[in-house]
């Protein structure tokens, strides 16, 4: 069985977001970097995509590329708190 995936998660430094399209539609979550430390402020992703599991993509590759990059995580957005929150696999890389 073939599945269709998403286009992968892409840092936006210009726009300071990292970005997922699926479907047509754009999901982003937001950060300032300063100092090592990342902080998410928001997530968004428009509501004929939500309850389809992009956001929850759009965190993971976010926090991977973060891990990739060195970089320590305060979450400041609620989605990506609750995240964190299920995904302890990620605990190493909180601020």
């Amino acid at each position: 069985m073939t599945m269709i995936m998403p286009a992968a998660v892409r840092d936006n430094s210009a726009l300071s977001r990292f970005e997922l399209d699926a479907g047509g539609i754009t999901a982003v979550a937001n950060y300032t970097i300063a100092n090592g430390v990342i902080t998410f402020t928001h997530t968004e992703v428009p509501p004929q995509a939500r309850h389809g599991g992009i956001a929850s993509r759009l965190i993971a590759g976010a926090l991977e590329a973060t891990r990739a990059r060195s970089l320590k995580v305060i979450a400041r957005c609620s989605f990506v708190r609750a995240y964190l929150d299920n995904h302890p696999e990620f605990a190493d890389i909180l601020a």
